[in-house]
């Protein structure tokens, strides 16, 4: 019976006393799989809707880029063509939280806000392709640069061989000469191809190194994908830019008073000189200048065409003061000038350009008074941080500056100082300078008063931590400027999702390695051990009580 009952207890004790390593891997396991299903959940839908759209711009920039469509008679047809581009992939309209723009039969187009450089449509905008007489922007621009506008420009034969029959041209002679102000009325109203290769003699002494210049010239402008053989456009395989890079150089022509004056004329008139004895008008033929194709605020633009480049557009406009550059490359008349009406409406009916100094707190790092007499606890000497004045951005219609998000770049001497760039989306709308200061005034990077290098920069590691920490809340929570609060649900709680997956798998991981550590194995090992003795807790503790079981405990005490 004691015997019996002691075997009975020691079971029961064996069982409350097994080690918790049996029921460590399940634990968390349900809740691993509901946050993952809740993740995935919450952003499925968006996910396969990416992946339809993926693949419908896929389908449909698959259907003739860059295919050659035959009539009946079996040329080729250019008007086909140009409307199967309408199914092409546009780029800008990738994001789905940007405006998305209109379908045009344009190879290539760019629409870029002059005050920002921000892209507001991009259309193959990267794309190499013919230029034709848009070359011209680039010719008068380093014209307007490099010469005074009473200087006289001479028509030699080397500027009007390259010019062949049919080519645009305003009846110029060898020997005939003309003030630098005319010719560049000729080449921008007139298209004169003969004056643009006179003008670039006129600069550099030969075509050749002027051509040179021009592609310095881009290169400084920012242009990527550029590159001149000729000054006035005429065909050549090695004469390219892009929609893009020609909406940066009309930005600069349009920056110079003259040229903007210039390039906005619908007409001009030659009058008969001494040396040049010709009395004649030209007309533009640009038809939103000349206004047969009605568009609101135009400034002024260039027109192009070659059978190979087909029509090409380059126009500036402003309304509500913002100014819009359009570019676009191989269409079919009259639809460059139709694309180009139809871009700017969509630019100037869907953005709109707004200052961002005072009105961005979430980069904005003046300290808050705590007290209600204005006071603030940190003194008067509290270092700031501080927007340019001349800081801008483009804000969706509909939308604000807290719907953008910010990304601060430092600058490598600790200053402080640093620039500001905001998205809305996965699109970049704008930049501004970001300045510390201290009583209102910049602090210089050698300002560093009574601290030390080493408390400088711990100062500014505070306020990178201090930014990052606010931009992360802005990300999910923001203010639009009547004050009403707005929380993206959708991004939060599947940031919440997967901060729950990611807790979990550290906890399992912990758990895993407790699990495997040596002295879980010793004590795993010493419980089989015990186990397969049948004793209580110990092997050695309980030996004299497991001898007793078996009969032999009483021949021990004798």
């Amino acid at each position: 019976m004691i015997s019996g009952r002691l075997f009975t207890t020691a079971d029961t004790i064996r069982q409350k006393r097994q080690p918790s390593y049996r029921k460590v891997k399940p634990t968390f396991l349900f809740a691993v799989l509901f946050s993952v299903f809740f993740a995935l959940s919450s952003s499925m839908h968006p996910v396969m809707a990416d992946v339809e759209e993926s693949a419908s711009a896929a389908k449909s920039s698959a259907v003739a880029e860059g295919e050659t469509i035959l009539s009946a008679d079996g040329t080729e047809d250019y008007n086909a063509e140009a409307e199967a581009r309408k199914s092409e992939s546009i780029q800008s309209n990738e994001d789905s939280m940007w405006p998305q723009g209109p379908a045009i039969g344009a190879e290539g187009a760019c629409l870029m806000n002059a005050e920002t450089g921000v892209i507001l449509y991009n259309k193959n905008m990267d794309e190499a392709l013919y230029p034709a007489s848009t070359t011209k922007l680039m010719t008068c621009l380093i014209a307007a640069e490099k010469l005074d506008l009473t200087d006289t420009v001479t028509m030699s034969e080397a500027a009007l061989a390259p010019v062949g029959e049919g080519a645009s041209n305003i009846g110029m002679d060898v020997g005939e000469t003309i003030t630098v102000e005319q010719a560049l009325y000729g080449i921008m109203v007139g298209s004169a191809n003969e004056v643009a290769n006179a003008v670039a003699e006129k600069v550099s002494g030969s075509i050749d190194a002027f051509v040179d210049l021009m592609n310095e010239r881009a290169v400084e402008l920012g242009c990527t994908n550029t590159h001149f053989v000729t000054t006035n456009g005429l065909h050549d395989d090695n004469h390219y830019t892009t929609a893009h890079d020609l909406c940066l150089i009309a930005k600069a022509f349009f920056e110079n008073d003259t040229l903007a004056r210039i390039g906005n004329t619908p007409s001009y008139h030659f009058t008969a000189t001494a040396t040049q004895p010709d009395d004649f008008y030209l007309t533009n033929k640009h038809q939103l200048i000349t206004g047969e194709t009605p568009c609101d605020g135009v400034l002024g633009g260039k027109t192009g065409y070659t059978s190979l480049a087909r029509e090409t557009l380059v126009t500036a406009a402003e309304r509500n003061g913002m100014t819009l550059i359009c570019a676009v490359l191989k269409e079919e008349s009259p639809y460059q000038f139709t694309d180009t009406v139809n871009l700017f409406d969509y630019g100037f009916n869907n953005f709109s350009c707004t200052d961002v100094a005072g009105k961005d707190s979430s980069v904005n790092f003046y300290d808050k008074p705590f007290l209600s007499n204005g006071k603030s606890p940190f003194g008067n000497n509290t270092e700031t941080f501080s927007l340019s004045e001349t800081g801008t951005v483009i804000v969706p219609a509909g939308s604000s500056i807290s719907d953008l998000t910010s990304n601060i770049e430092y600058a490598s001497d600790n200053s402080g100082n640093g620039t500001v760039t905001y998205s809305y989306g996965n699109t970049v709308v704008g930049t501004a300078d970001l300045t510390l200061t201290k009583n209102g005034a910049p602090v210089s990077a050698d300002d560093s008063g009574t601290t030390t290098e080493e408390d400088n920069k711990k100062t500014l590691f505070l306020k990178v931590v201090k930014n990052k920490i606010r931009a992360f809340y802005h990300r999910f929570i923001k203010t639009n400027d009547t004050g009403t609060i707005f929380i993206d649900i959708r991004s939060l709680l599947i940031f919440i999702s997967l901060f729950f997956v990611c807790l979990s798998c550290v906890i399992m991981i912990i758990s895993y390695i407790d699990y495997y550590t040596r002295p879980q194995r010793i004590r795993k090992k010493r419980w089989k051990r015990n186990e397969q003795a049948d004793s209580i807790g110990g092997y050695r503790r309980f030996h004299s009580m497991d001898s007793m079981d078996d009969g032999t405990h009483s021949n021990n005490n004798n």
